[in-house]
């Protein structure tokens, strides 16, 4: 039989079913899916494929998700570090926003956080930010997938005035990607403390009717939830439940702050939880327990965060911080094992955007997102469990190829679909302007 390409590795690891791993295995991929999943010897006898790529050294997994970003940010990256949550958004970065964002900031931020990702293996993202509609087309050009946020918050930018131009802008972009094979929408209200009751109210109205992820940072510190105490009389979540969003379409971002009835609350609710623990450890923001509700039911995915507050949107990394942290927390080396913790950063996030049925895993019919790591370096030799070398030991310089949706954006190390070079120029240019004002 012909297919369009015919990946020929080491091990493949499908994530879905969990711990398995097949050596000596092939992908073959026609239209832009999994065809088949088989062993290598059985695929060179029954396929003949146009493109045949052999990479006997590499570990095949699921493209990486990243459920949490604000890739425009990436511009922003080191501006202000070392400093408090609420310090560095009041005092720095939301006045910076105030001065630089537009459409060209977006554009160029959102290149370049895409060149970032793909060369780490992350094909899709979960983004926040203003002008989505700007960050949604870029994504689609390159051929990246991507949820783009609809942003919500209380105070004019120059995305919106008010409420009403947020909701409005919403429902545009919403309808402009409606048919976008690659870029969906969710709305992204900013934070309990960010968005009031009313605007709430409305999306929700609204959400019903269109049934998008809720993405929305939650219980993100302390600060939060006194401040919440204060001016509501309950606690973050107590209010989005009363509101009507605590649900299966929450996904809630961070989640440092929980206590053991949350937890039970969460999971019954079927809401999502991303969980990013670098930008969390370097605010101080708290730490999320994240095995606690994984064991309650929940699903956790694994997000970055912005490369303003991180400062990467490395998701070998994260998840790797993710499976140590979980361990410190529980006081357990076995919570969060690799296997688990790569699920977090692959199935466990699409599962959380609604993408389940399209990519997070390595199985026939789903879309050809797929990531090669070169586990022949020093660093990840010799190799026992390659899930075991790829969470703890493996590094994002190791992937070496990335496929969406069957095409191939990164070969042999080296990003396709960008001049990288000429966004670093850019990067620099804009670095220059803005450190000039700050």
């Amino acid at each position: 039989m012909q297919v369009e390409s015919l990946i020929n590795a080491r091990w493949v690891i499908p994530v879905e079913p969990e711990r398995q791993v097949c050596e000596f295995h092939s992908i073959a991929i026609e239209g832009g899916r999994i065809h088949a999943i088989l062993p290598t010897s059985e695929a060179r006898e029954q396929f003949s494929a146009q493109r045949t790529v052999d990479l006997p050294r590499h570990a095949l997994i699921p493209g990486l998700v990243n459920a949490h970003t604000h890739v425009a940010m990436s511009l922003f990256r080191g501006l202000a570090d070392d400093l408090p949550l609420m310090d560095w958004l009041q005092h720095h970065i939301w006045p910076a926003e105030q001065r630089w964002v537009h459409e060209e900031f977006v554009a160029d931020g959102t290149r370049l956080a895409i060149a970032e990702m793909l060369r780490g293996g992350t094909t899709c993202f979960n983004d926040m930010y203003f002008f989505p509609d700007v960050t949604g087309q870029v994504a689609a050009s390159i051929g990246m997938r991507a949820v783009i946020g609809l942003i919500l918050i209380d105070f004019p930018s120059a995305w919106a005035e008010d409420a009403n131009g947020y909701l409005h802008r919403a429902i545009e972009v919403h309808d402009r990607f409606r048919n976008e094979p690659l870029v969906t929408t969710a709305f992204a209200p900013h934070a309990p403390y960010s968005v009031s009751d009313e605007p709430l109210a409305r999306m929700l109205v609204l959400d019903n009717e269109l049934e998008l992820p809720i993405h929305m940072h939650v219980h993100e510190t302390r600060q939060e939830i006194e401040q919440s105490l204060s001016q509501h009389g309950v606690r973050p979540l107590a209010r989005l439940q009363r509101l009507g969003l605590l649900g299966p379409s929450l996904v809630a971002v961070h989640m440092t702050q929980l206590t053991d009835e949350e937890i039970e609350m969460v999971a019954q609710a079927g809401a999502q939880i991303v969980h990013c623990p670098e930008s969390n450890l370097k605010l101080a923001s708290g730490m999320c327990r994240a095995a606690d509700l994984m064991d309650a039911g929940a699903n956790v995915a694994i997000g970055t965060d912005g490369a303003a507050s991180n400062n990467d949107l490395d998701m070998l990394g994260e998840s790797r911080t993710a499976a140590l942290l979980g361990k410190g927390i529980a006081g357990d080396p076995s919570a969060l094992p690799a296997h688990r913790v790569l699920r977090m950063a692959t199935l466990n996030g699409a599962r959380a955007l609604g993408l389940d049925r399209q990519t997070g895993s390595l199985v026939p019919g789903k879309a050809a997102d797929i990531v090669a790591i070169d586990l022949g370096q020093p660093t990840t030799q010799p190799v026992y469990d390659p899930v075991s070398q790829i969470v703890y030991a493996a590094g994002r310089e190791q992937v070496s190829d990335v496929w969406i949706a069957g095409r191939r954006l990164v070969s042999n190390s080296r990003v396709n679909c960008l001049d990288v070079p000429e966004l670093v120029r850019n990067a620099q240019r804009w670095g220059e302007r803005i450190a000039a004002h700050h």
